[in-house]
């Protein structure tokens, strides 16, 4: 089986909502990430045998097949195709896996991967609003839980499944503010730094945007603690602590070695492996701990082997609860902050995450990566590359 490598992976900077990207159609968004990458690596469109677009609501803007409009609007030949996926916020992570395994099957030779999305635009929840999701058959299955009195309208909710992981981990409220000021602490240090200079796009029409815009800076535990609970009276998950509405694109590039030699392209990194992973949908937000147990067992490595995790910060129980299990430092995990700081642009952030991890690991040279992320319904990606 040959391997897959990532030869480029790019991303625009994360807007915040009703932001410097609210005006941009996600098709057009998804136009320019796709330029960018193909200016920078210079290689000729028409060998592109697929792209793979991840995208979670998929509706108004963001219908008719988001990923297909988007390889047009960027000016590529007709004869390119595309695919959009929706694994909820892990949607641009199993397009990167899918792109991974196609190619390492030999069915495709060239693979873009990414995703979009524009909550501007389309809010959260926008198809909700067309008919009533799950179904009977489903709600009757976990119609104990629902019913509790924990969960509004008898609804799934991520929000009181981040409050039920803090509880069954007893996290406390300032132990989850303190990690949502260090998100912000970190990422606004990258900024300044320069961290992400190398992976970001400029956006046609907005020259002044140049850096992921959802950063507080001077945030902290006392700042946060005035914040009221989201969910529940007596709860501890806040807008502070959970990930912002965002819009944004990413994209990578996957090949095998021999195409990117034939096409005269230098590889980032080699894909290891993935995993996805189903987990109680009620809790909902636990599935990072099964799909990454999965990828450790088929792969025979020891999270003590890897040098680098980016666990997504959909809210601040999450990654906390992942840290416990397995043990990881603080240096280790989410090292230039996360979503609870610069957002999450739902479709995008799979490979938002991915971009920013890879760059990482090739400025501090980390042989290995992981990234993992909770989705909505119950699962979740793992994924693990090797730097070259």
């Amino acid at each position: 089986m040959p391997d897959a490598v990532i030869i480029d992976a790019l991303r625009t900077p994360i807007g915040k909502r009703n932001g410097s990207l609210a005006d941009v159609h996600p098709v057009d968004l998804s136009a320019h990430v796709l330029r960018a990458l193909q200016r920078r690596t210079g290689i000729d469109p028409a060998v592109i045998d697929d792209v793979i677009w991840g995208c979670v609501n998929q509706v108004g803007d963001q219908a008719a097949q988001i990923g297909r409009y988007s390889v047009l609007a960027a000016g590529w030949p007709d004869s390119i195709p595309a695919l959009t996926v929706n694994r909820a916020c892990g949607s641009s992570q199993s397009a990167f896996d899918f792109a991974a395994g196609l190619v390492r099957s030999g069915h495709y030779d060239v693979v873009i991967a990414g995703g979009v999305e524009s909550m501007s635009r389309v809010p959260l929840g926008a198809g909700r609003e067309l008919g009533r999701p799950f179904g009977p058959m489903v709600r009757s299955r976990y119609s104990s839980d629902l019913t509790s009195g924990r969960f509004p309208n008898e609804d799934f909710n991520q929000g009181i499944g981040a409050e039920m992981i803090a509880c069954a981990w007893g996290l406390s409220r300032s132990q989850l503010d303190e990690f949502s000021a260090r998100s912000h602490e970190l990422a606004g240090a990258a900024i300044d730094d320069g961290t992400f200079a190398g992976q970001l796009i400029d956006v046609p029409d907005k020259p002044g945007f140049v850096a992921d815009e959802g950063v507080r800076r001077g945030t902290t535990v006392d700042t946060l603690a005035a914040l009221k609970p989201s969910f529940q009276e007596d709860g501890v998950i806040h807008a502070g602590n959970a990930s912002q509405i965002s819009d944004g694109a990413s994209a990578t590039l996957i090949t095998t070695p021999e195409k990117a030699r034939e096409l005269g392209v230098v590889p980032i990194a080699r894909y290891v492996a993935g995993a996805v992973a189903g987990s109680d949908p009620v809790q909902m937000l636990t599935g990072p701990i099964p799909a990454t147990e999965k990828l450790l067992g088929k792969t025979g490595f020891a999270i003590t082997d890897i040098g680098v995790f980016e666990v997504n910060e959909a809210f601040a129980p999450v990654p906390l609860a992942w840290q416990a299990t397995f043990g990881v430092s603080d240096k280790a995990l989410n090292p230039l902050g996360g979503a609870i700081a610069v957002g999450h642009p739902l479709g995008a952030s799979g490979t938002v995450l991915m971009t920013r991890m890879l760059h990482y690991m090739r400025d501090k040279g980390i042989r290995y990566g992981l990234q993992t992320m909770c989705e909505g319904g119950g699962t979740a990606n793992a994924t693990l590359v090797e730097l070259l």
